[in-house]
């Protein structure tokens, strides 16, 4: 199959990726260098499975909630609407509740932080467009699948109950979180967002890719 559009809504690590206070840095080191060992290129990775664009499964909040390797692959290839959210604070009710949305839908949610680059500034600000607990609320009723955003969290900064986590990994939908939306229309699209196969992981890092 031929797709007229392929966005990669990813960010970088090592420069665009955004580290959440209190969490692992991304880090890359080269241990071999072509140049030194006469061999090849060889590096180490040390990074939080919350790095970079990644996905959060139920197990991240919930108790005996699921976990990476308890899900088939095709439950990470999805239908999904990207929409686009005006509110500079918070995604709320009202820019949802005139949507089509179909049971088993992902939404990915284009705000403030894509068009304005703060997604991918690789430094942590506590002021970013967040996912409110009444529209976490609604996604729950709509039956979605995956909720993205396009910052690191979905949570608003020091609220420290984690209400719209708890809400959305409670009720078994999965959340995206650190993508880049800013080159990509609203619409429908397929989704695909890989992640490693991780032995009782609670997140992974992703290449998150839109295909229309």
């Amino acid at each position: 199959m031929k797709y007229e559009n392929i966005y990669d809504i990813s960010v970088r690590l090592g420069d665009e990726s955004i580290d959440y206070p209190g969490d692992t840095p991304y880090f890359r080191e080269l241990i071999w260098t072509i140049k030194d060992s006469g061999i090849c290129d060889l590096s180490k990775l040390v990074m939080s499975a919350h790095s970079g664009t990644h996905i959060d499964m139920p197990a991240h909040f919930i108790e005996s909630g699921g976990t990476l390797d308890s899900y088939p692959v095709q439950d990470f290839i999805l239908p999904t609407q990207v929409v686009n959210i005006e509110d500079k604070e918070a995604i709320r009710p009202v820019e949802l509740k005139n949507l089509n949305i179909e049971p088993g839908d992902a939404l990915l949610f284009k705000t403030y932080n894509s068009v304005s680059g703060h997604c991918k500034t690789g430094s942590f600000s506590e002021r970013f467009v967040y996912l409110s607990p009444e529209a976490a609320e609604l996604c729950v009723d709509k039956e979605v699948s995956l909720v993205g955003i396009d910052y690191i969290t979905i949570e608003r900064y020091g609220d420290e109950a984690f209400p719209s986590h708890r809400k959305i990994l409670g009720n078994n939908i999965l959340v995206l979180e650190g993508i880049n939306l800013n080159a990509v229309p609203s619409g429908r699209y397929t989704l695909l967002c890989l992640p490693l196969k991780i032995k009782g992981g609670e997140a992974s890092p992703v290449r998150a890719v839109l295909l229309r």
